[in-house]
């Protein structure tokens, strides 16, 4: 069975895609940018990826699944800078079988936004 879990975002509709996407036993989860205005420290690049996996978690719950269930992760940081602090902190989340884990640097369509994370998960049963 294939749906899609929306965030509610008129984003969605506007670049036509979802949160995310659970196919089976798969799930695929769009870039999740830890930024949120009023939210989160617009320099924080850490905090903006513990609420990028808050946001992860609850889209996971959604799909019947938790963060273990992840296979692969695809880091987009603005900052090289940030890259260690972002990497650390995910080192404290993900144990064995640690996910795959591709990090880029790049820029984004706001300034403030440090970290967007994109995964694919399998859901265990």
């Amino acid at each position: 069975m294939r749906y899609a879990i929306s965030s509610g975002s008129p984003f969605e509709k506007i670049g036509g895609y979802s949160r995310a996407i659970v196919d089976g036993d798969w799930v695929f989860i769009s870039g999740t940018a830890g930024y949120v205005a009023g939210e989160v420290d617009a320099d924080d690049a850490v905090a903006q990826t513990v609420k990028s996996l808050a946001i992860i978690s609850e889209t996971m719950a959604e799909a019947g699944g938790t963060l273990k269930d992840i296979v692969s992760l695809r880091v987009y940081v603005a900052r090289r800078e940030d890259i260690i602090p972002i990497a650390t902190h995910l080192g404290t989340v993900f144990d064995d079988p640690r996910p795959t884990n591709t990090t880029v640097t790049c820029g984004f369509v706001n300034d403030e936004i440090k970290v967007e994370i994109e995964v694919t998960a399998r859901l265990q049963k």
